[in-house]
């Protein structure tokens, strides 16, 4: 069990880009987003899915365009980071595309996105090999100065060294214990749709962090079965579920859970405020991390990014 390869931190003067792959963003918002940037002295560069129409309106713009937008942002020199501008629905689309070859090997960057960036994240991880920021997105109300999930992202892409933990209030632990991982997951929707394709990626010695948004019951129930009929929360260690945001009373999101999750044998802690519906705390993915239930703590046992400080 290992973390992966981890990006350089983030400093005044960096490049970074700046791609939608999925739905596309509001001008208004991506600008107040892009100005955030600025004001913790990035230089972003706005790539051309970002003002684009794609052919259906839940796309920013052309398959193509977008997955040529990924391929360069991942592998042109000179990019330090690369910031999804919103979630919906897409990178699945562009996923299909991309030719991981023609990537290659660049120096690893870090990429930041939540929701249906969820896909991009596990692909990062099999054909990278990169941790990645399971955090907000550019044009979200959240990703502004002042506001707790910007503070908080901007202190970990900065000043990772001073990130070693997050700690989570209100929550309610469903199975007590503590469990070390290397952190997967994401929104449980997006890892379900994934399985079965090359990018998808097993919980296996995992702290699995789990979240989703409007999906009734019996979706959810659905979606959670799958992974257990599929073998996917095989060798899990500990789980941390998130929000739940429009997916119906917490109470019974929470009975469902107990039923489909309590049972595995593994500690498992719910109500992290990491998601939807909630100024969210940005968690690095595929790092080595222990999951303390009784404290609600994740404590990462390896830097997040590489110091830069």
């Amino acid at each position: 069990m290992r973390s992966l390869l981890a990006p350089p931190a983030l400093k005044p003067g960096d490049r970074v880009a700046v791609i939608a792959l999925s739905g596309p963003p509001g001008r208004q918002e991506i600008d107040l987003g892009l100005a955030a940037l600025r004001g913790i002295g990035l230089v972003p560069e706005v790539f051309p899915s970002v003002r684009s129409v794609g052919p259906y309106p839940y796309l920013a713009a052309e398959d193509k365009v977008r997955a040529d937008d990924l391929t360069r942002a991942l592998s042109e020199p000179g990019y330090a980071a690369v910031f999804c501008a919103r979630g919906g629905y897409g990178v699945q689309r562009v996923l299909e595309l991309v030719d991981w070859e023609a990537v290659g090997t660049p120096e690893p960057r870090v990429v930041v996105g939540f929701s249906d960036v969820t896909a991009l994240i596990e692909a990062i991880r099999t054909h990278l090999g990169w941790v990645s920021v399971y955090g907000p997105m550019v044009s979200s109300v959240m990703f502004r100065p002042g506001v707790p999930s910007f503070e908080g992202l901007s202190r970990l892409l900065t000043r990772p060294g001073k990130c070693t933990e997050l700690v989570f209030q209100d929550t309610r632990t469903l199975v007590s214990g503590v469990a070390e991982g290397v952190t997967v997951g994401g929104t449980v929707s997006l890892i379900s749709t994934s399985l079965g394709t090359p990018t998808s990626v097993p919980a296996r010695d995992g702290i699995l962090f789990l979240e989703d948004v409007a999906e009734p019951g019996r979706r959810l129930d659905r979606v959670l079965t799958h992974l257990r009929r599929s073998g996917y929360l095989d060798g899990v260690r500990g789980i941390l579920c998130g929000t739940w945001e429009g997916c119906g009373p917490l109470a019974d999101v929470e009975e469902l859970l107990a039923d489909r999750l309590g049972g595995l044998g593994v500690p498992v802690l719910l109500g992290a405020d990491i998601g939807h519906g909630v100024s969210m705390q940005s968690l690095p993915m595929g790092v080595r991390a222990r999951l303390d239930t009784g404290a609600a703590t994740l404590t990462f046992l390896d830097p997040p990014l590489a110091a830069g400080e």
